[in-house]
């Protein structure tokens, strides 16, 4: 053997040396570092373990999520409908509350018309007549006399 193949025989063992001192990370030779690698080992194996546990929380609470915002829609999509509901009642109530203050201005007029003629016939027969005074239902609508029909309700009025 020459120099040259002593120089690369050595070099070739210390190659394999290096190789299974990095395999084993000096805890075949050592004992105290035997523990050393078996806790870099556990520990790296339970943050891999909390890792997996993590991402699959997050991935819960997402689906969570992703839950309640459509079952938010959803029930926010009802409160429209009932609200849209509920505003076309206005709008017709409110119509037919306009037509009645029609009905009321013109059969207000006619009992004026109409006592204006009990007072002629009560001026021109001479006899008393009781003319009962007309209240304006524009300001006080609360207190006009209305005893003979009282205000029925219902409860499905109200429902949307």
């Amino acid at each position: 053997m020459n120099l040259f193949d002593i120089v690369s025989e050595e070099s070739r063992n210390c190659k394999k040396m290096s190789a299974r001192q990095a395999a084993s990370s000096g805890s075949d030779s050592d004992p105290r570092y035997a523990n050393v690698d078996e806790r870099k080992r556990k520990r790296m194996i339970s943050n891999r373990e909390s890792a997996r546990r993590s991402r699959m929380r997050k991935q819960k609470q997402l689906e969570g999520l992703v839950n309640e915002v459509s079952k938010l829609q959803n029930e926010n999509n009802q409160l429209m409908q009932g609200i849209n509901v509920g505003q076309q009642r206005l709008m017709a109530m409110e119509s037919a509350n306009n037509v009645l203050r029609a009905q009321a201005v013109e059969l207000t007029e006619r009992l004026r018309s109409l006592n204006s003629v009990l007072q002629i016939v009560e001026d021109v027969s001479g006899l008393s007549m009781e003319i009962p005074e007309i209240p304006d239902p524009l300001l006080k609508p609360w207190q006009l006399p209305c005893s003979v029909m009282p205000i029925m309700a219902s409860a499905d009025m109200f429902q949307y």
